[in-house]
């Protein structure tokens, strides 16, 4: 009998995680100094291009779209009509969802708003440039500062709302392993995400608008799903490991979930680098501040999950601790 309850124990008691386990937690200066390096590039790219573009949805402004046909020089349309209202223009091609046509899209900031005078002047400008491009005016918008501020007031709500929510939920899930201040530091590795992202808007040159406040809200997801993944190995280690420290709790399950991690990145990046060439190739310029920036944030996605958020959370615990 004595055997055989040995044998039942022995078959009930879960088993150590195997593999090779890589010292994770050692890497913390490694962290702060990409951190920092992301900064560093970020006012570098907003000092080269002049400061930080903010789209026209987001401060107000004038956009004006054009049908055409032939090949159209954008540095001269974006010149024509700069020379006419004295501000920064931004002007990219495309096709249109109806006919299938070529069109133009020309926005800049404006404060008096589009009147038929100043339509007209640069419609005639345009038009007398490029004879022999057939331009015809297809549609144009103003749209308020007000309008404009509120909408991007609505954009941060929504961040800092989902913010809240990956805190309370982390929390209640993980907290047998001290939930809400890995809530905290998954938050954390979200706004470097964040960051990653906006710091390749601003290197690439373009323009702040709704493209970007999507990928964030995209990041956001991506990032969280892979950060919980790796708490889940944590709090299930809790149980294998009794003894462990956290430290070695962070590294066995990052271990684990660094295969993972990887696969499902390289193939994520992959779909978004197909996806950024053929934007590039078929000339739907305006998609590249979706595409471009969120490639980058994907890959800073899996670093953050398997660095920042545990890694970050294991220097909190520590200084908790010794305090």
């Amino acid at each position: 009998m004595s055997e055989k309850k040995k044998r039942s124990s022995k078959e009930n008691t879960p088993a150590v995680p195997q593999g090779k386990v890589y010292d994770f937690c050692s890497k913390k200066k490694m962290i702060l100094g990409i951190v920092v390096g992301v900064v560093v590039v970020l006012i570098l790219g907003i000092i080269i291009h002049g400061g930080v573009n903010i789209a026209i949805e987001f401060k107000g402004g004038t956009m004006l779209t054009y049908d055409y046909t032939g090949d159209i020089d954008t540095k001269t349309v974006q010149d024509t009509v700069k020379g006419i209202v004295n501000v920064p223009v931004n002007v990219r091609t495309g096709e249109s969802l109806d006919s299938g046509g070529k069109q133009i899209t020309v926005s800049f900031t404006s404060e008096e708003g589009l009147n038929v005078d100043r339509q007209t002047e640069l419609t005639d400008a345009l038009q007398e440039k490029f004879p022999e491009n057939g331009l015809v005016l297809f549609d144009s918008n103003d749209v308020s500062p007000s309008t404009g501020r509120e909408f991007l007031l609505k954009c941060i709500i929504a961040v800092i709302f989902a913010a809240v929510v990956i805190i309370i939920y982390i929390g209640i899930r993980f907290r047998k392993i001290g939930g809400w201040s890995a809530g905290v530091c998954s938050v954390f590795a979200l706004l470097h995400d964040v960051l990653v992202a906006i710091t390749a808007s601003a290197v690439f040159g373009f323009e702040f608008n709704s493209n970007i406040v999507a990928v964030l809200l995209t990041l956001l997801g991506y990032s969280i799903n892979n950060t919980i993944v790796i708490y889940d190995r944590i709090r299930e280690n809790r149980a294998l490991m009794p003894k462990a420290s956290l430290n070695e709790l962070i590294n066995t399950g990052c271990s684990q979930s660094l295969t993972r991690s990887i696969r499902t990145s390289i193939t994520t990046v992959m779909t978004m680098l197909v996806v950024t060439v053929v934007v590039f190739i078929s000339g739907y310029d305006s998609l590249l501040t979706f595409s471009v920036p969120l490639m980058f944030g994907l890959i800073s996605g899996t670093y953050s999950s398997l660095f920042v958020a545990p890694l970050t959370w294991s220097w909190w615990k520590s200084r908790t601790e010794s305090k």
